[in-house]
């Protein structure tokens, strides 16, 4: 992942979030460290903190440095490392947030078993009655954030850390007023591994998207000025 994701046209950097991973992939990250240096860094944490935390560890150190964009992925090729491109050209073109989706274009998943795409498709289908998003693809998790929309979002307020995460950080993004786009992805399952995904995950993004919701009407959004020289 680390080599295709350098061998882009376009000089992206890169931030391993690593929660003391027992299958080596520190030291891995820290010998490629010295082989693109400056490029290639790791934030280490001791556990396993939740999903949305280590986004959230993630974003907060591009925001300590000059990023005006920051992509998120998975790091099993389950997210194309070929469309970083086509995000980032989202961006450009005036996007303040770019959501690789899987249901923007139909239902674009490979390797799941039905019974999961239903479940997927219909949440993000709930989540939009819900909310009033219009985002086809509410869990994605490939996405790039323009950094103004991470400066404007307050992270420590983020109150769902599984895969509502996802939700609740783009329900923000179109509170805020942001724009946001929907890039059409086809998402392949990893091939080895096992999912996250777990009753108490499903759960949590349920009731929280209600929750979500609920206190969204007690929270005035007012967007930061940006700043000019972005």
């Amino acid at each position: 992942m680390i080599r295709k994701v350098f061998s882009l046209e376009k000089p992206f950097d890169l931030l391993i979030v690593e929660d003391n991973s027992p299958d080596g992939t520190a030291e891995i990250v820290k010998k490629l460290m010295k082989e693109f240096p400056g490029r290639l860094n790791i934030l280490e944490r001791k556990g396993k903190l939740g999903l949305g935390t280590a986004y959230i560890a993630g974003f907060k150190w591009a925001l300590e440095r000059d990023y005006e964009a920051v992509c998120e992925m998975d790091c099993d090729f389950s997210h194309n490392p070929d469309d970083l491109l086509r995000l980032f050209d989202s961006i450009e073109k005036g996007a303040d947030v770019a959501v690789g989706s899987r249901y923007i274009s139909g239902i674009n998943v490979v390797n799941w078993p039905l019974g999961r795409v239903l479940m997927s498709y219909f949440a993000s289908m709930y989540v939009r009655i819900v909310t009033g998003m219009k985002v086809h693809d509410t869990t994605a998790g490939f996405v790039c954030w323009k950094r103004t929309v991470l400066e404007t979002i307050d992270l420590d307020k983020i109150k769902l850390i599984g895969y509502g995460f996802q939700i609740e950080m783009k329900f923000k993004a179109f509170k805020y007023g942001f724009n946001i786009e929907e890039v059409s992805i086809v998402f392949t399952d990893r091939q080895e591994g096992t999912s996250k995904m777990s009753g108490g995950i499903f759960n949590e993004a349920l009731w929280g998207v209600l929750k979500m919701k609920f206190r969204s009407w007690f929270t005035k959004y007012e967007r930061i000025k940006e700043n000019e020289n972005a």
